[in-house]
C-alpha cells in the first residue's frame, strides 16, 4: 500500500518550457541594436558628438578639442553650468566639458535635450575660440 516516491534526480535538470503561468519564457525587451537598449548616459554622448560633428565640418580646428561629458559638475562650482571650456596648455589639449545630469534636468523630450546640447556645444567653442555663438553657428538660438 505505502509505495515510497523515488527522489528527484538532481544531477538531471529538467529544461524548462514554460514559466510558472504557462506563458512562456521571456526574452530580451528589445534587441541589443535598437535604441531602447541603450541608456541615457549612451544617447546623451550621442547628441554630443552630433553637435561635434556639426560644428567640425564649419570648424577644422576642433578635430584637436577633447569633448568630453561628465555627469555633474565638481562642488567647487558656485552655479550649476552646463558646460566648461579648458583652453590647451603645453601638456593637454584644449577641452570642453559638458554635464549631462544638469542639461537632462532642464529639458522634457528628447528633441529639446538635442536642441540645448547644440546651444551648449557651441557656446562653449565660442568662449573657447573667443567669438560670438553666432558666427560659430549662425543658427544658434533659431530653434
Amino acid at each position: 500500500m505505502d509505495s515510497p516516491v523515488p527522489p528527484p534526480h538532481p544531477s538531471e535538470p529538467r529544461a524548462r518550457r514554460r514559466d510558472r503561468h504557462g506563458r512562456g519564457m521571456r526574452g530580451p525587451v528589445a534587441p541589443p541594436q535598437v535604441p531602447l537598449s541603450a541608456t541615457r548616459a549612451e544617447n546623451f554622448r550621442d547628441l554630443v558628438q552630433d553637435s561635434v560633428e556639426r560644428l567640425e565640418r564649419r570648424w577644422p580646428q576642433l578635430a584637436d578639442v577633447d569633448f568630453m561629458v561628465l555627469d555633474v559638475p565638481g562642488p567647487q562650482e558656485e552655479t550649476v553650468p552646463l558646460g566648461r571650456a579648458v583652453s590647451a596648455e603645453k601638456d593637454r589639449p584644449a577641452q570642453i566639458v559638458i554635464y549631462r545630469r544638469p542639461v537632462e534636468i532642464r529639458t522634457k523630450n528628447r528633441d529639446e535635450r538635442a536642441l540645448l546640447v547644440h546651444e551648449v556645444v557651441v557656446e562653449q567653442v565660442a568662449e573657447l575660440l573667443g567669438l560670438s555663438p553666432e558666427s560659430v553657428d549662425p543658427r544658434y538660438g533659431q530653434d
